[in-house]
This record gives structure tokens, C-alpha cells and sequence, in this order.
């Protein structure tokens, strides 16, 4: 497969692999959490450099998000974004030394756009589920490029659609030759095989063909009057019978029903005697779901065609994404709606984020946003849960200044209600919560050592069993015997404390007597053990017997689990 080749690529192939992983901080002031506490299984909206926090979540989410949205930059020359990744590498480093916004004239944009994108997706794409799917907004600077990094990442097989997504009907009439109406949505399976899409509810339009009753949607479906060979009545004379209708149209087959009115219908055709589609019985039963037709010529009966599928009809989205509420300007207008004055520039309209997340999740799934910018695709999953009862949950990362008092501010406000919104359920307030996070230090094995840096035992905890699985595990609390999690074969145990008095302890050694305590706890549920600790009293030999292989804090916390 052809690969794209560009300047630095040798320097960046790697470096989501040396990027260090940090702690996510609790920001309680800023979180907005009700009644609850904050807590890194809420929603959340993390400031700091995205492709630290992406790396930060990994502990904790490898694996589990189930819809990716990213509106990086377009790279059009006029956005003034800086490419600062601090790549270890001389030469990159003395490439990037000026650290100035990359405009129209820096001949190299391009180069400095992959390289800043390489590692980021390499991390998007180690967060995302087996079934998961991401979405990537982009125009024409960079939409070829791009398509060869996500070919060259996720796998040219794993391509589902590059959609043009009208954002301007009447056109950007500053474009040379043509007026530009469109930009892209690139969808990029993690695995094809596992990948959905799902449908689309129809919209206001297209359910303006359908009538709306106790039972739900319909519209006229065929005649229930039979046709073809089988049709006449010789053939099927038990579904040749009287169908009665009175004045309000109420359908009835009972034999007497002149007290009430009603008219006698018969099937027949052309004075032919046919039958009905239905029996006499299935009548009688669904008689809500026939409608009465009368014309000049007497009375015609048709079938309700009901949604076959759910509620409400749907329908394969297609290749042209468009609806009048994705225009650019809408994106806007909400957040005036919001803030009561511009502060955003292009926020992405709510309906196409809506839509982009209900097509790829279902209730339950988790959805992440890399470059959140204004905040759309948490609002989306809000207004998403508040519609249909979902329970999704967000992350959003957003490395500029703006990320509280614009990104979380607008979700804040969206959570408690917006008096002037015009959607109802705005006004009122789409309810939820969120934490909110900045990046703290580095997970050190050096400051390990002197004690300068300890991580709380559920970082460190999170940390080693990404490390040594490359999945997330459901982490437990700190345990009286230090197991933290399992797998199907294998246990983990972290005898460690976040202070250098127990670390320098016999404490935190693994002994003979808790060797011995944890190869019966893995014994009796057959499994065995990976016990990360500080030092141990016992050699690898007698441990190896027992089903426990050792691994030393801090050197050993990449030691690879076998299964």
C-alpha cells in the first residue's frame, strides 16, 4: 500500500509511545457535579495539550470509547495554530525552534499538520472500542493528506465513508470558480467487521408523510381489497365477507350493526366478487388499523402501514450529508442563544454532531471530542440522553485558555438551562454533569524513587494494568491484600502505599507469608499472579512454583502479561 512521506515523519513514527503519561487532576471549583462528587467516571472536560491527555487517558479508557469526534484545524494558513509537540529529537527540535502560527506563507504547513496529527490519531485510535467508530471534520487544504494518514493508521479496509457535509447551501462565493458549499466527514472504522451505523429518524419533512394516531405513526399501505389470480371469491370464499363502516368511519364486521348507521362494504371489482387481503376475525381485531376512503364511487379500505423497525421511521443515512440545520450559522446562533453574544468562531451545529453520535452509539457508549473547541459534541450527548433516556457519557479536551470559561462554561449553562433558547428542552436545562481536569505530573520512575513523585494508588494502579495488558481493568480500591484487578487467567496485585515511609518498609516487600496467601487466593479460582511491589524476600525461583511472577516498582511496571 502506498504510504505518505513527509518532512519529520522519521522523528514522529514513535512518539505516542515515548509521550509520558500523565495524572488527570481534579478540578473540584470547576467541575460541575450537583450533589455528587467529582470523579474521573463522570463526564469529562480535561484542559491541557491533547495529546498529553489522550495519552493520560489511556489507563483508565483503552479500548472502551465507542464514538470519536474531531474537528482538528483545517490548516487553511489563517488559523495561526502552532505545531510545539516537544518531539526528542535535535533535528525536530531545531526545525521548530521559531515555535510561530503556521500561516499561508510557511512553506512547510503541511509537513508540520501530519506530524502534529501522526501521534494523536496512533491515540485515538488505542482509546476506541473494537466496534468503535471516529469522525473527523476537514475541508480541501488537507482532506487527501489526511485520508493517507488514516489509511496508513486504521487500515484502508477499515474505511467507511468520506461524506461531503453541506454547511452552506448558498455557497462561499470567496472561492475561486466555485461557491463552496461543503466540507468533509471522514468515518474510519477501528474494525469493520464489528462497526455499525445505524439509521436516521426520519425529519420534520419526510414525517409530514406520516399521520400520527393512538398506536403510533402510519400511512396509507395497499388496498385491503385482494388483487391477482388468488383474488376472486370462488378461490377464497371465506375472506369474501361485509365489512360495515359508519359515519365517523369506525370499521366493524358484525352482522346487525343498522342501528348504528353503518354501510355495507363488499370486495368486489368490476362486479367481480373478489376477497379481502384480511380475515374476517383479523378485521375485527385490528380494526384501528384500516383507513376509509370515500369517493364519488362508494368506499375504498386500506391498510395502516406501520414503522416496521422502532417508533418512529428511519432511514440509511447517505453519502451527502445534509440538512438545513447543519449550516455553520446555526452553530452560532445557538451559542449566541447561549452566551447572549458571539464568542466562538465556526462552532460546529449541534445537529451534525447529534446525528453523527446517534448513528455510531447506543445508550450507554462513551464519546470523545480531542478538539472541543466550543463544546457542541457535549451538548450533543446531552441533548441526545435528554430525547431518549440515554445515558452516554462524554470526554472533551481542549488545550486553549478558553476551556472553562467557553467550553465548560456553555456546557455548564446547558446542564441548568439557557432562558432565551429556543428549543424547549435548552430552556428548561438538558441536565447531566461533568468533571472537570487539568494534567498534572508525569507517572516518574525516578521520582518514585526519591519519593518527589507518588501517584495515589488508583493512578499507579490504572497505570500498571494498561501496562501490563494494554486494556483498561475495572480497577478495585485499594484492597487489604493489594489485588487490584484480574483478567480471565491472571490476578494483579500492588502492594504499595504513596508514601516513602511504607515504601522503605518490610511493609511493602512481598514475603514468604503473603506468597503464600495470595497463590491460595489464585489457586482456588485458578489463576495466577503478577505482584507489583517495592522489593521482595523471596526469589523468582520459589515464586515461579507458587504462579506468582514478581515485578518491581518502579522498573518492572511495563513487564507484559502473558495473557
Amino acid at each position: 500500500m502506498p504510504t505518505l512521506d513527509f518532512k519529520g515523519k522519521q522523528f514522529i513514527y514513535a512518539h505516542h509511545l515515548t509521550v509520558p503519561c500523565r495524572e488527570p487532576k481534579i478540578d473540584t471549583e470547576k467541575s460541575h457535579t450537583g450533589e455528587n462528587p467529582p470523579s474521573l467516571d463522570d463526564n469529562l472536560i480535561i484542559h491541557g495539550d491533547n495529546l498529553h491527555a489522550l495519552k493520560a487517558l489511556l489507563p483508565i479508557y483503552a479500548g472502551k470509547i465507542k464514538c470519536i469526534y474531531i474537528d482538528p484545524p483545517y490548516n487553511t494558513g489563517n488559523e495561526n495554530w502552532i505545531y510545539n509537540d516537544n518531539v526528542n529529537s535535535p533535528m525536530m527540535q531545531a526545525w521548530l525552534e521559531k515555535n510561530s502560527p503556521i500561516d499561508i506563507e510557511d512553506l512547510e504547513r503541511h509537513d508540520k499538520w501530519l506530524c502534529m496529527m501522526w501521534p494523536r490519531l496512533h491515540l485515538l485510535r488505542e482509546l476506541l472500542s473494537d466496534d468503535g467508530v471516529i469522525f473527523i471534520s476537514i475541508d480541501d487544504n488537507e482532506v487527501h493528506r489526511l485520508r493517507m494518514l488514516m489509511e496508513e493508521i486504521f487500515g484502508e479496509a477499515n474505511f467507511i465513508a468520506c461524506l461531503p457535509t453541506v454547511m452552506n447551501l448558498k455557497g462561499n462565493n470567496d472561492e475561486f470558480g466555485f461557491a463552496g458549499t461543503h466540507e468533509y466527514t471522514f468515518s474510519w472504522a477501528k474494525n469493520r467487521d464489528f462497526a455499525q451505523i445505524g439509521e436516521f429518524q426520519l425529519d420534520d419533512e419526510e414525517l409530514e408523510s406520516w399521520s400520527e394516531d393512538d398506536y403510533g405513526y402510519y400511512k396509507k399501505g395497499a388496498n385491503l381489497k385482494s388483487t391477482g389470480g388468488n383474488a376472486p371469491r370462488i378461490k377464497r370464499p371465506n375472506l369474501y365477507y361485509p365489512i360495515f363502516v359508519n359515519q365517523k368511519n369506525e370499521v366493524s364486521v358484525t352482522e346487525t350493526p343498522k342501528a348504528r348507521n353503518y354501510e355495507k362494504v363488499l370486495p368486489i371489482t368490476d362486479d367481480e366478487e373478489m376477497s379481502w387481503r384480511w380475515s374476517k376475525q383479523k378485521v375485527s381485531d385490528e380494526s384501528y388499523n384500516v383507513i376509509v376512503e370515500r369517493t364519488d364511487s362508494g368506499i375504498n379500505l386500506f391498510k395502516k402501514q406501520r414503522p416496521s423497525l422502532s417508533d418512529l421511521p428511519t432511514k440509511k443515512p447517505k453519502s451527502l450529508f445534509y440538512k438545513p440545520q447543519y449550516s455553520s450559522g446555526n452553530g452560532t446562533a445557538v451559542m449566541k442563544q447561549i452566551f447572549g453574544r458571539k464568542v466562538f468562531n465556526n462552532p460546529k451545529p449541534i445537529q451534525l454532531l447529534k446525528d453523527l453520535v446517534s448513528l455510531s452509539t447506543k445508550q450507554n457508549d462513551i464519546i470523545l471530542d480531542s478538539f472541543a473547541g466550543s463544546g457542541t459534541t457535549a451538548h450533543a450527548v446531552l441533548a441526545l440522553n435528554k430525547q431518549d433516556g440515554g445515558n452516554r457519557k462524554f470526554i472533551l479536551i481542549e488545550c486553549e485558555d478558553y476551556a472553562d470559561n467557553i467550553t465548560a462554561e456553555r456546557v455548564r449553562r446547558v446542564i441548568n438551562g439557557v432562558e432565551n433558547a429556543k428549543d424547549e428542552n435548552l430552556q428548561k436545562g438538558l441536565g447531566g454533569s461533568f468533571t472537570y481536569c487539568t494534567l498534572g505530573d508525569t507517572i516518574d520512575t525516578e521520582g518514585m524513587l526519591t519519593g518527589d513523585s507518588l501517584p495515589t494508588y488508583e493512578t499507579l494502579a490504572n497505570y500498571v494494568a494498561y501496562a501490563a495488558t494494554g486494556s483498561k481493568l475495572e480497577v478495585k480500591a485499594q484492597q487489604k491484600n493489594y489485588c487490584f484487578g484480574e483478567t480471565r487467567d491472571t490476578r494483579f496485585y500492588l502492594i504499595y502505599e504513596p508514601t516513602l515511609d511504607f515504601l522503605e518498609s518490610n511493609e511493602s516487600a512481598l514475603d514468604a507469608k503473603r506468597a503464600e496467601q495470595i497463590a491460595k487466593e489464585c489457586k482456588a479460582v485458578g489463576k495466577k499472579a503478577y505482584v507489583y511491589a517495592s522489593h521482595k524476600f523471596m526469589s523468582q525461583k520459589e515464586l515461579t512454583p507458587m504462579g506468582i511472577t514478581f515485578c518491581q516498582l518502579p522498573y518492572s511496571i511495563y513487564q507484559i502479561a502473558e495473557n
